[in-house]
Formats: structure tokens, C-alpha cells, sequence
């Protein structure tokens, strides 16, 4: 069938697959453009068509910054504003989301993956920065443990890891991942039928993990090293080792492995971070990406996010 201008418009700028919880609403802001088949209402971009609708969008992602030298992920409703880890200082993190437009102060809680420090390192300035207001933090009670809060601890929101609950508009899931940390997690965060996942730093892809990311919209997925640049790389060996080990970090093999087989095709972005700036170099994460995605280009967008850079916007 010839698709009608619009539609190839959205293909292009959108790529979202459709389908889930919100398929009927979706299928019928199609049909407001004339795209009556559902099969090809399946495959328009539903960021530009709720755009042009005049519907406003749910969820909002970016990725602040996702490198060993600091990690920080934005989310948000239009009435909830999250952070996944607070690895850079306060006043880069401030910079960062003006740059979206967005104001450190309208943050209403941080959700921690694990102690280490590239995902730690803002966490107490931004809570002594909250300017009277308490700014709560989530963390797994192995996590919490091992978090230095100085003299102004915030309100510590902890829990078992595997366990969900809300922050405002967001339903959470926690899930363990396998690294050498005291008591690490990943997220999903669903709002209005959005499911995003944020995992990074493990060595390996769980079981657990697999059934976590199902039916996910969005993916934030690690693809920290390509095996060869680490085994010649300058890191010591039992650095190399830890790096490579099952408590480690996925390697661009394992991540394309998982990606090719277990990837959900509901995933209309998938977003590979977490990239070693010594062992990895972009252009070798998106090439084994894309023959990974082999096939389904069109329903899922790769991107790829480089160290020391923000991301783009993210509009479900």
C-alpha cells in the first residue's frame, strides 16, 4: 500500500511502534490524518501525530550524562520530575537541564542504581542544594548502607530490591543486577501505559532482567567495552578482569547478543550508554547495534550515547 505524506513524515521523525495499553488511542489519532489501517497506524511516530493532534505527550527522558566519569538520567510527567543517580556535581547537572529547559529546583526525588561514585558524586550537594525543601531519595537498603550524607541527610526512601512502588505519576520497578556493588539495581518507570528501563553497570543479562524489559517502550541498555580495545587497553589486569567478570560490565558482544535475541519489539528506542572512554569507542557500539537491529530499523531507533554529552529529548 502507498502511504499517505504524513505517515512517511512520522516514520521518519517518530519510529515509535505501537501497540500495548494505549494501541486504540493511538490507532485513532492516526485516523485523524486519514490512516485508517491499523497495520499502518501501527508503524506511524506517535510523538509527531499526538503533536499535530494538539495531544500533549506523557513522558520525557534524557539522558544527562552516562559515562564512568558520571551518570544521570531525566524523567518526567508533566507533574513529576525525576533523576536516575546523580553521578555529575550539582552545578553541571543544573547546567544540563536548563539546557532542556528544565529547573533543578522542580525535581521531586532521586532514585539511586548504587553506591559507586560516577553515579554518586552530586548526590549530597544536590540534596543540601534543595533550598528548604526536602528532597527525597530512593535507594535499595544494601545501597543505602554505604551512602556518605555528611550533615544533611535526606529523607532515604529504601527498599528491597525487586520491590515496586510510586513516586507521583510514575509506577517503579526495582530489579537486582549483577555488579560488584553492595546492592545494585535497575529501574522501569511506567506512566499512562510509558514503559521506560534504565540498567547499566552488569556484568552479564539476568533472567530476572529479561522479563523486566518486556514490554518496554524505551531502553537504556549498557554497552561499555569492546573486548579486544580492553584486553590491550591501559587499565592494570585485575582491573581488566573485574571489567570482564559477571559482576562487571556488558561488553558490546553481549549487549548485540541480547539485543538481537531478547530485545522486545515493542522497543521503539533503545538507547546504549555507559561507554568506556579508554576500552569502547561509539562507532564500534553503533555498528554492532544496527546489525543486531538488522531488520527492525524502521521500529526501533538506535542511539547512541557518547561520553561526556547529553543526549537528546526523549517525547512519548
Amino acid at each position: 500500500m502507498a502511504f499517505p505524506p504524513v505517515l512517511r513524515l512520522a516514520f521518519v521523525a517518530g519510529r515509535v511502534y505501537m501497540h500495548g495499553k494505549n494501541f486504540e488511542a493511538k490507532t485513532n489519532s492516526a485516523k485523524l490524518f486519514g490512516i485508517n489501517d491499523e497495520s499502518a497506524a501501527r508503524w506511524t511516530g506517535y510523538p509527531l501525530l499526538k503533536a499535530l493532534a494538539g495531544v500533549g505527550l506523557i513522558v520525557k527522558i534524557c539522558i544527562l550524562a552516562s559515562s564512568s566519569a558520571g551518570n544521570s538520567a531525566f524523567i518526567a510527567t508533566e507533574r513529576t520530575r525525576l533523576l536516575i543517580d546523580a553521578g555529575l556535581s550539582r552545578r553541571e547537572l543544573k547546567k544540563r537541564l536548563a539546557a532542556i529547559g528544565e529547573d533543578i529546583a522542580n525535581i521531586d526525588a532521586v532514585l539511586v542504581t548504587h553506591e559507586h561514585s560516577d553515579h554518586t558524586n552530586g548526590l549530597s550537594a544536590l540534596v543540601r542544594g534543595a533550598e528548604g525543601r526536602s528532597l527525597p531519595v530512593y535507594l535499595s537498603c544494601g545501597t543505602a548502607r554505604f551512602v556518605d550524607w555528611g550533615e544533611c541527610a535526606p529523607p532515604v526512601e529504601s527498599f528491597q530490591a525487586g520491590r515496586g512502588f510510586t513516586v507521583g505519576d510514575f509506577d517503579i520497578a526495582s530489579f537486582t543486577i549483577p555488579h560488584d556493588a553492595a546492592d545494585p539495581v535497575g529501574y522501569t518507570l511506567t506512566a499512562e501505559g510509558i514503559k521506560v528501563a534504565i540498567v547499566t553497570d552488569l556484568g552479564y543479562v539476568t533472567d530476572s532482567l529479561r522479563v523486566h524489559l518486556r514490554g518496554a517502550d524505551m531502553v537504556v541498555l549498557e554497552s561499555n567495552h569492546d573486548l579486544e580495545m580492553l584486553r590491550v587497553g591501559p587499565y592494570p589486569w585485575p582491573v581488566k578482569q573485574r571489567v570482564m567478570s559477571r559482576r562487571g560490565h556488558l561488553s558490546n558482544e553481549v549487549a548485540a547478543d541480547f539485543i538481537r535475541n531478547d530485545l522486545d519489539t515493542r522497543v521503539s528506542t533503545l538507547v546504549l550508554g555507559h561507554i568506556s572512554e579508554h576500552n569502547n569507542h561509539p562507532e564500534l557500539v553503533r555498528n554492532l547495534a544496527s546489525k543486531a537491529l538488522r531488520g527492525r530499523e524502521l521500529f526501533t531507533r538506535l542511539v547512541v550515547a557518547e561520553p561526556g554529552m547529553q543526549s537528546e529529548v526523549f517525547c512519548y
